[in-house]
């Protein structure tokens, strides 16, 4: 019960992922306080659906990698000195950031003299690379939801405490997807294979891949003319995605709701993503997939000396062991790609490993208890209950 009225939380998302966060952490608030929360804050769709009246459109900080970043700098620092203004204004008991650190660290730093607490939810990946980066927001940050059980101690040992609270991808539904209910409302056979097309949800990554997804495709039509694309998206690269399917030589369905891709998952007999959140939904659907990603070459030469992993994607990270083939940079090419994928598509000794690494890796980081989103909740009432006492 807290005490003093209703809180405010001020929330900051600025990716589409995080807005999926976002919204899960609102209706678990709302749960756990019996409505008696209010919200402010900057959000996407999911967050608005939620009753979040966003200060501007969240696409404003769905931002790629650092050469991409560049021309939005005057921007970005725009958004941040109204971000802070806003707080300042509306006087939360809480800001609660989600991912998105290159936006959300700028607004916590310059909240040093607010009395709101200041969360972040998603750590940064410090023990991928850039270790220093625990230390530097130990100094500004009052608490972190992290989403890995491995995590914790980088950050507790520079003094910031810091929460497993899970990953939100097991509340998304990933497990339950109906493929024949997908199949039914495409017009899609049992006769057609379905292969799963996933190029990001960031502009830099779809205008990056998905040329080289149309590549693929035209390698793989020859070989499999029944197969069928489902292609699961999100509104503001609909029309780059739809514009670059029309070109491919094989039918593909386009689709935005956030549900159907679970049922396009369960219909897929393999899928081509893009590196990130979507492998692990894969993972946990068990959809065997070849993971593909190309970022800019000045990003990448910044990036590569920093690099303390040998893997991109999570599960093989969990796993310590190359459970999924990636293709990233230089092998991110069609003449790489189209054989792994094959291997997926017709069966055989590849596609039967896989699927039993991904059992395991569902395993490594699937829900055990209260879900993600509730343990969320429950820290930061906890945190705003002890520091109005």
């Amino acid at each position: 019960m807290m005490t003093n009225g209703p809180p405010l939380i001020y929330l900051i998302a600025g990716e589409p992922s995080g807005d999926a966060i976002g919204g899960r952490l609102i209706d678990a608030l709302a749960e756990r306080t019996g409505e008696k929360v209010r919200f402010a804050g900057v959000g996407g769709p999911r967050m608005a659906a939620r009753g979040l009246d966003s200060l501007f459109p969240m696409d404003d900080l769905t931002l790629f990698g650092a050469a991409e970043v560049l021309p939005k700098v005057p921007r970005i620092l725009r958004r941040v000195r109204e971000t802070v203004a806003d707080i300042r204004a509306t006087k939360p008991d809480a800001v609660v950031s989600i991912d998105v650190p290159g936006f959300a660290f700028r607004v916590q730093k310059r909240l040093k003299d607010n009395p709101a607490l200041r969360i972040h939810y998603v750590a940064p990946t410090v023990w991928a690379y850039r270790p220093g980066r625990a230390r530097a927001i130990a100094g500004f940050l009052d608490h972190l939801l992290v989403l890995l059980p491995f995590e914790p101690p980088y950050f507790e040992r520079e003094g910031l405490p810091s929460t497993f609270v899970g990953h939100p991808v097991v509340e998304e539904g990933a497990r339950d997807g109906d493929g024949a209910r997908y199949r039914t409302a495409h017009g899609i056979g049992e006769d057609r294979r379905v292969l799963c097309i996933l190029p990001g949800s960031r502009r830099g990554e779809i205008d990056t891949l998905l040329p080289i997804f149309g590549e693929v495709l035209e390698r793989l039509a020859p070989q499999f003319p029944d197969l069928h694309l489902a292609v699961p998206t999100v509104p503001h690269v609909e029309a780059a995605v739809r514009a670059a399917a029309a070109g491919w030589p094989l039918p593909a369905t386009v689709t935005l709701d956030a549900a159907e891709k679970y049922d396009a998952f369960a219909a897929s007999r393999a899928a081509l993503a893009a590196s990130g959140t979507v492998s692990l939904e894969l993972t946990l659907a068990g959809v065997p997939m070849v993971v593909a990603y190309r970022l800019n070459a000045l990003t990448a030469l910044w990036l590569r000396p920093q690099l303390r992993v040998s893997y991109a994607s999570l599960v093989n990270i969990l796993l310590d062991r190359p459970t999924v083939p990636e293709f990233l940079q230089d092998r991110c090419r069609a003449e790489e790609i189209a054989p792994a994928l094959t291997e997926l598509l017709e069966g055989g000794p590849e596609r039967d490993a896989q699927l039993a690494g991904l059992a395991e890796g569902a395993a490594a980081f699937g829900p055990g208890g209260d879900a993600p989103s509730m343990r969320a909740a429950d820290t930061i009432l906890n945190l705003i209950e002890e520091r109005r006492r």
